[in-house]
C-alpha cells in the first residue's frame, strides 16, 4: 500500500482543519449566547426544553442549508445532535 499522501489531499485536509477550527470557535460563540440563555431562564423560571423552538431551529438550519446547496438532511441531523446537547446541558445547568 502506497503511504505517500498527495499534496492535493494534504491541501484538502488543510481546508477541513481550517473549517473545523472556524466551526469550533462559532460552537464556542454559542455556547455562550446559551449560558445568557441559561440566565434569562432562571430568571423567568422557564424550562431548558421548549419543544417549539426546538423545531423552529432545526427547520431554520435546514432552511438555510437549503439556500447555501448544503443537504438539509445533513443540517437536520448535525442541529439535532447540537440542540440536544445543549437541552440536556441547560437542564443540567438549571437543576432540571
Amino acid at each position: 500500500m502506497n503511504t505517500m499522501i498527495p499534496e492535493v489531499l494534504k491541501a484538502a485536509r488543510a481546508d477541513i482543519d481550517r473549517i473545523d477550527a472556524q466551526l469550533v470557535k462559532l460552537l464556542a460563540e454559542r455556547q455562550q449566547v446559551v449560558e445568557r440563555v441559561i440566565a434569562i431562564k432562571t430568571q423567568y423560571s422557564m424550562p431548558a426544553l421548549i419543544p417549539e423552538r426546538v423545531d423552529a431551529v432545526i427547520e431554520n438550519a435546514a432552511r438555510l442549508a437549503t439556500a447555501e446547496g448544503l443537504s438539509p438532511s445533513l443540517a437536520r441531523h448535525v442541529w439535532q445532535a447540537m440542540v440536544d446537547w445543549f437541552v440536556a446541558y441547560e437542564k443540567g445547568r438549571l437543576g432540571k
